[in-house]
């Protein structure tokens, strides 16, 4: 949705925000399930254990630090760091002291119901469990080509490829004068053509909240107020005012009163977005290189397409 609000409302005419979409590179997520129990207490069992076998005494820990062991199974410190990692947001705002009890409690549960005899590698776990791996592997793979793809020097470049010899297009400053109906409108462009002062006429009359400053409404680009209203100041010449224009807000008055060539933006403020381009661009080159070197025989033919919802198939 381009950037649009009413005039009337408080943020201010025709304008509305726009929204930037920044794809963010990550590596693969570990998932396990539910909590099992509360956040916020250490279980009994947990908190004994914890007491009977206390971490060894380390200078520096790794993340091959064992930080208990269960029935000879060692839970180590960087499986601690890569649950809490995979903690939703909410969870991961709590203190460090909550969250090692809680994820200690669990991963110990965790482990002492994986070896139940009701724990049995299914193929649903099975097929889970590699396509984790898959995930995590390729997450790995992703992460250093996207990191490599970008540097000052690729930055840079990528910038002057963009926005060194770009038509940007223009911006236009304009003032509108904002009313109830199309005679009022026109009464209004009628006087002012006849040579009364827009700006006056504006806090005059104008219903919409930039009356009281003349009915000024800034720089904008293309795109960013509603239609038609943009359409008519794009037709418009500087100085030229419109014949009325209507909205979904009313009758408008427009008055242009300037253009520019829209200014290059500074690299710092589109690095992210650069990088993000550059990233893309090096993951799919990388897929495409890998795919037209690779065997790949497709088994597919003559599955019904709706097989994909079958979960009885996971059943052993």
């Amino acid at each position: 949705m381009k950037q649009e609000t009413t005039d009337r409302s408080a943020s201010g005419d025709v304008r509305g925000g726009q929204s930037s979409v920044n794809a963010a590179h990550g590596r693969g997520r570990q998932e396990g399930p539910l909590m099992l129990k509360s956040v916020t207490r250490l279980s009994v069992f947990a908190l004994a254990m914890a007491f009977a076998l206390p971490v060894s005494a380390q200078d520096t820990p790794s993340s091959d630090t064992v930080i208990v062991s269960v029935n000879g199974t060692d839970i180590t410190l960087g499986h601690m760091i890569l649950m809490r990692n995979s903690l939703p947001e909410q969870y991961q705002r709590l203190s460090d002291d909550v969250l090692w009890d809680a994820i200690l409690d669990q991963l110990i549960g965790q482990t002492l119901l994986s070896m139940d005899d009701a724990a049995v590698e299914t193929k649903r776990v099975k097929l889970s469990l590699e396509n984790e791996q898959r995930a995590l592997l390729a997450a790995e793979a992703a992460a250093s080509v996207a990191e490599a793809a970008v540097s000052d020097d690729t930055l840079q470049a990528a910038y002057d490829a963009k926005y060194a010899n770009a038509d940007l297009g223009l911006e236009y400053n304009a003032s509108h004068i904002l009313v109830d109906s199309e005679e009022e409108a026109q009464a209004i462009a009628d006087e002012v053509n006849a040579g009364a002062d827009f700006a006056a006429v504006a806090r005059e009359k104008s219903t919409g909240p930039s009356g009281p400053n003349g009915g000024a409404l800034g720089w904008f680009a293309a795109g960013m107020m509603v239609e038609p209203f943009q359409a008519a100041v794009e037709k418009l010449e500087v100085g030229q005012v419109s014949a009325p224009v209507k909205t979904q807000f009313g009758w408008h008055v427009i008055k242009l009163n300037e253009t520019r060539q829209k200014a290059a933006p500074a690299l710092d403020s589109v690095r992210a977005e650069l990088a993000d381009e550059l990233q893309r661009a090096a993951l799919t080159e990388k897929l495409d290189m890998l795919k037209s070197g690779a065997t790949i025989v497709n088994g597919a033919e003559g599955i019904d397409k709706a097989q994909l919802r079958n979960l009885d198939l996971l059943e052993d």
